[in-house]
């Protein structure tokens, strides 16, 4: 007599079974051939372990090439979901970091397609039909739109501190505020960042509280740099104090050092009007006597990823020499789309800037899209899906603005069959995906951060959620 065991294995379909399969057929487009065999390979490996520990239930020839081909379907599905994708934010949360920070203006977007994908002028001169420096023109729009002597333009701006710290001061000290020390995400820590620069961190004062003498008393013959970090993500309230900026730059060139600020968000004009006075502005930095400012391109400025560096000539020209210059600056997409950024900001355009169109949207403004929005549902989803507009708060994100929160309106979903974490993962795997946020057990949607063109999408999204 046979062994059940045994009899089950041999009926696990083979990989060249699998890879006949419609499933496999189209699969294959989507994930290319070598793939696809490792795939199917994976597929009867784990129906193999599964006989041999005996949960499968249903081991037959047939019930086993139907969970072999379901098995590829669901692989397939997953591979999609791990590429690039264009999402519809439905957070609230403006500069969500997860879901790539600022998006970037229509003109910001063209200059990346038709500008800059293919051959185009990163280091050419047209001019003179010679070689010319890379991001010249995103340089000059920063030095004119921040007053600084010079700009330079790298990746990111823990790139930005990297840079400055390991060619200012990789052989000394730099004396830091311990309020400042600062984490902000899930791997940039100011620590940590001085710490691979080769420079010394010297700590002053407490978290709360730090004077300008406990500056002075750090000062000595091993000192290279004073630096300033802007909180960015959080905020001490209460019984504080600290230098001002001019202060702590009087200090630094009383003794012959440089004042280096770490101003994160980077604002470049007061945002008071949109609540976050609070942030540093960038020519106020530099009026008040820093030697060299770094800050980002995805935040308040409201562009691509980068880290932006303004300050005088010979900080900047040092900088541009390093070798380390080279491992960190920009590319081509990246100075195509900061340029029509700068541009924006240059000619008082910020409407221009879809962060700014955000931050400006009144909460009635957006309550207004909601209701019109579920109306429209009411009339095409079953009375199985609830939807209520509920009044809530935006974010401004991207450690910007901790303490800002704009009023809005929410979408709120509810469904007689479905629970909440159900329908948020089902519009995960809409086309193109929605991200919501869950709230008392509902799935809210901020229209703050939908483009009035993605409505007709979350729309159909949100019709798929009864079908």
């Amino acid at each position: 007599m046979s062994n059940p065991a045994t009899s089950s294995l041999r009926a696990i379909p083979s990989v060249d079974q699998l890879l006949r399969s419609d499933e496999a057929v189209q699969l294959r487009k989507v994930v290319g051939g070598q793939r696809l065999t490792d795939i199917a390979r994976e597929v009867t490996d784990q129906i193999r372990a599964q006989i041999e520990s005996g949960t499968l239930r249903d081991s037959s020839r047939e019930a086993l090439l139907a969970e072999g081909i379901q098995r590829l379907r669901q692989t397939g599905a997953l591979e999609a979901l791990r590429g690039f994708s264009r999402v519809i934010n439905a957070t609230g949360v403006m500069l969500h970091t997860n879901l790539g920070r600022a998006p970037l203006s229509a003109a910001a977007r063209n200059a990346v397609a038709k500008e800059a994908a293919g051959y185009c002028t990163l280091e050419y001169e047209l001019s003179t039909g010679e070689r010319g420096k890379r991001g010249a023109r995103a340089e000059e729009l920063l030095v004119q739109l921040t007053g600084a002597e010079a700009a330079l333009v790298v990746n990111n701006c823990a790139s930005a501190a990297l840079l400055i710290l390991s060619v200012l001061a990789h052989d000394g000290e730099t004396i830091v505020s311990r309020g400042e020390l600062v984490e902000i995400g899930g791997d940039f820590r100011v620590p940590d960042v001085m710490s691979n620069s080769g420079t010394r961190m010297i700590e002053v004062g407490t978290t709360n509280r730090t004077r300008l003498e406990d500056y002075s008393q750090a000062l000595n013959t091993n000192t290279r740099l004073i630096m300033r970090v802007h909180p960015s993500n959080y905020r001490i309230v209460g019984f504080t104090a600290s230098p001002d900026l001019a202060t702590l730059s009087a200090l630094a060139h009383e003794r012959g050092l440089f004042l280096y600020e770490d101003a994160g968000s980077g604002a470049l004009i007061d945002l008071t009007k949109y609540g976050l006075g609070d942030e540093p502005i960038i020519s106020d930095s530099i009026v008040a006597g820093a030697d060299v400012v770094s800050f980002s391109g995805d935040k308040l400025l409201g562009g691509p990823q980068a880290g932006l560096i303004v300050g005088r000539s010979e900080i900047i020209d040092r900088l541009r020499r390093s070798p380390l210059y080279r491992a960190l600056r920009a590319d081509k997409l990246c100075l195509a789309a900061l340029e029509r950024t700068l541009d924006a900001h240059r000619r008082g355009a910020l409407e221009e800037i879809p962060l700014f169109q955000m931050l400006g949207l009144s909460a009635d403004a957006v309550e207004t899209r909601a209701r019109n929005l579920a109306q429209q549902l009411a009339k095409l989803v079953p009375s199985d899906l609830k939807v209520k507009v509920v009044s809530g708060y935006s974010a401004v994100g991207g450690g910007s603005g901790p303490n800002v929160h704009p009023p809005t309106a929410l979408l709120a979903l509810a469904h007689e069959t479905l629970t909440a974490n159900e329908i948020e993962s089902k519009l995960r795997a809409a086309a193109p995906p929605v991200i919501a946020r869950i709230g008392d057990d509902q799935v809210l949607l901020d229209l703050r951060t939908v483009d009035v063109s993605e409505e007709s999408e979350l729309l159909t999204a949100l019709k798929s959620l009864t079908s």
